[in-house]
């Protein structure tokens, strides 16, 4: 996700350069030398006018005590359940800290993030956040509380839909179809109707309904997709995203 979102601000004008990317690994920096031209490359944290903590929630700590020995007055965290108060108790009061949840679409400029303020943040550090994150998609403003919902909805959300084009791509195939024409029908078909989604005023009901006509086909597959639960099932899965990104909240680390 930080490569993405590096690619984006380059892509939307950020001169290159003015960048710098942390990576502890060496091998790992030789990828991104090629990944991200002109891009400056770091094994530590060096003093900048912000800083974004793009690791896994398992290296959190780790991540923040080296970013927290040098100047750096804003943070932006994009790491799934690392609660605003366990940033800010690593920052230290001097920081504003901004926690944000993307999602991988902003791998091609169509993601949907999160962001939430710390108690020392802003109008002008929210703003600095959302001129970042703006480079890949969307950015909405939350309270912290809403975290865990964001995350299962559309944190994890993009899974829910790539499952849907995998389970319509195999069920072409029961039907007859050739394995890879089966894929390409059913990845275009999710692709499109994430696009018609995409509309101004676009609204699922409405579009669901244009679809399905009476005694038809669609209202012939919807009637099994109902009687099976999908809806129920979907809306335990969320749960569960949100429980688990609950957890992680609380795990020491």
């Amino acid at each position: 996700m930080g490569t993405a979102l590096v690619r984006g601000l380059c892509s939307a004008g950020w001169d290159a350069t003015s960048v710098t990317v942390v990576e502890v690994d060496e091998a790992r920096r030789a990828q991104l030398a090629g990944a991200l031209p002109g891009v400056t490359l770091a094994e530590a944290p060096l003093s900048a006018e912000g800083a974004v903590l793009a690791v896994k929630p398992q290296s959190a700590k780790e991540a923040a005590r080296a970013l927290a020995a040098v100047a750096a007055p804003r943070w932006l965290s994009i790491m799934a359940g690392v609660t605003l108060q366990r940033l800010q108790s690593w920052a230290g009061p001097q920081v504003a800290v901004v926690r944000a949840m993307p999602n991988t679409p902003a791998l091609v400029g169509a993601g949907m993030t999160a962001i939430a303020a710390g108690d020392g943040a802003g109008e002008e550090d929210m703003a600095w956040a959302e001129a970042l994150l703006g480079a890949v998609g969307q950015v909405v403003r939350v309270p912290e509380g809403a975290m865990d919902a964001v995350t299962a909805v559309s944190g994890s959300g993009p899974a829910y839909v790539f499952l849907l084009a995998e389970a319509l791509a195999a069920a072409g195939e029961e039907q007859g179809l050739d394995p890879e024409l089966s894929r390409r029908l059913a990845l275009a078909t999710v692709a499109g109707a994430g696009r018609l989604l995409a509309e101004p005023g676009a609204d699922p009901a409405a579009l669901r309904a244009q679809v399905t006509s009476p005694g038809g086909t669609t209202e012939a597959a919807l009637s099994v997709l109902e009687a099976a639960g999908l809806r129920p099932a979907l809306a335990r899965a969320v749960a569960a995203a949100a429980a688990r990104s609950r957890q992680i909240g609380t795990e020491p680390g």
